[in-house]
């Protein structure tokens, strides 16, 4: 299912097609789960290093971009959990997106607000349905959890941004 590519692409050209393929994608999805754009252009940078070392390993099961997203996802989740990160700002600009776009609406801040402020888990699934259009058994793949699991986590997640959009109080899961 990966990519399809010249029968005789060296490892470093296939990395280069990657790159210019999936860069902006995985900056994207890293920018909003880390919230900072320093730290996605790391994260996307180590994506990158550790699938040209990995890449005799990706035995096509599933689509390039699928792979690399799930490593990316585990390099959100390893910076997360080191203690510098604590000391970061938290807030990312809309503006620092990697995406062009029209200046956004009020609803639109409120929105990119209230997901920012979900909890890692209920985050992912709706960056990774939502923003980047996977359907739920890709998500259930790079998660490693099953499709109900998935569902569930969309299903709460939408919970939890309605309640903070329509002014509810703050409930922890």
């Amino acid at each position: 299912m990966g990519m399809i590519q010249a029968p005789n692409q060296t490892p470093l050209e296939r990395l280069d097609q990657w790159i210019l393929t999936y860069e902006k994608d995985l900056l994207r999805i890293c920018c909003l789960y880390l919230r900072d754009w320093h730290a996605a252009e790391d994260a996307v940078q180590e994506t990158f290093l550790k699938a040209y070392k990995q890449m005799d390993s990706f035995r096509g099961e599933s689509h390039v971009k699928t792979w690399l997203t799930q490593i990316a996802l585990n390099q959100c989740r390893d910076m997360r959990r080191s203690a510098w990160y604590r000391f970061i700002d938290p807030r990312v600009s809309i503006d620092d997106l990697p995406l062009a776009s029209p200046p956004p609406s009020a609803d639109h801040l409120a929105l990119h607000t209230a997901i920012m402020k979900l909890k890692p888990r209920y985050l992912e699934v709706v960056l990774l349905y939502y923003y980047e259009g996977y359907r739920m058994n890709e998500i259930a793949q790079m998660l490693r959890i099953t499709e109900a699991a998935v569902s569930t986590r969309i299903r709460k997640a939408k919970q939890k941004l309605k309640l903070d959009l329509e002014g509810g109080n703050d409930h922890e899961e």
